[in-house]
């Protein structure tokens, strides 16, 4: 099943209008993703940190989502500054480490921090079902909307069919090796797995059908702006139109 964490809380972020969530972590994520100078980078990772403790979300959980991304950063802070072309800051061994290669790194680190938190704490804080029927109200395509959410809810699904698949082949003695059999028996496991899902997938649309479905997801919330929402909009406009002033303005990075 998916461990909506971060779902439950009381805070002004999660008490916010699920569709304004959506919105303005989009354009946050936009507006940091296409930054370039270091000022900009680092007012929206402070922005993003914001969100979190507005959001009063388990500092724990978090941090080891952000760890599993930093993870995949400090392949890039091995690689680029070593690979990308520049003036060097010094050399390791035949090496260099060139000034460019370190500040590309320094900027890919700042925005997938600050992108990741912000969607931690606006995106995250509401349930799937929530976060799709925001799409839709947003005029998202019905078919995106409806893929994305059958989806979240079968793969999971699929999965543990995976894992009966390959608990049924050790069972009968299979041993995975370095061999054309074990090579085969994944090939036929995986195949097996395409077909399980198909004809699961055949049986889900007929009992939808059975129960009256006609393409559409009904919602039995309300979505309705607040007082707080206005508030909230007003904020972030300002913020967002201060990270493009501030990225606009002639200072070096």
């Amino acid at each position: 099943m998916i461990q909506e964490t971060f779902v439950n809380g009381d805070s002004v972020i999660h008490r916010l209008d699920p569709r304004l969530k959506v919105v303005f972590a989009s354009v946050f994520s936009f507006i940091t993703a296409l930054s370039m100078k270091f000022p900009t980078l680092l007012a929206a990772l402070f922005l993003s940190f914001l969100f979190l403790g507005l959001a009063r979300l388990d500092i724990g959980k978090v941090a080891r989502r952000v760890a599993l991304v930093n993870g995949l950063i400090l392949f890039f802070w091995l690689v680029l500054p070593l690979t990308f072309e520049g003036s060097a800051l010094f050399h390791i061994g035949p090496l260099a480490v060139t000034r460019e290669g370190v500040i590309l790194s320094a900027r890919i680190t700042l925005k997938s921090n600050a992108i990741l938190i912000a969607f931690i704490s606006l995106v995250a804080s509401m349930p799937i079902s929530t976060f799709g029927h925001a799409l839709n109200r947003l005029l998202i395509p019905d078919k995106i909307v409806h893929l994305f959410l059958l989806t979240c809810r079968y793969i999971f699904v699929i999965e543990h069919e995976y894992q009966r698949l390959v608990k049924a082949a050790s069972v009968r003695g299979f041993r995975p090796r370095t061999n054309m059999h074990t090579y085969k028996t994944y090939a036929y496991l995986i195949g097996m797995l395409f077909v399980k899902s198909a004809a699961r997938a055949e049986r889900i649309n007929e009992a939808m059908l059975c129960r009256g479905f006609k393409g559409k997801f009904y919602c039995l919330s309300e979505f309705s702006f607040s007082r707080p929402d206005w508030v909230w909009t007003a904020l972030m406009t300002a913020v967002i139109s201060g990270l493009v002033v501030l990225e606009c303005m002639k200072i070096t990075c």
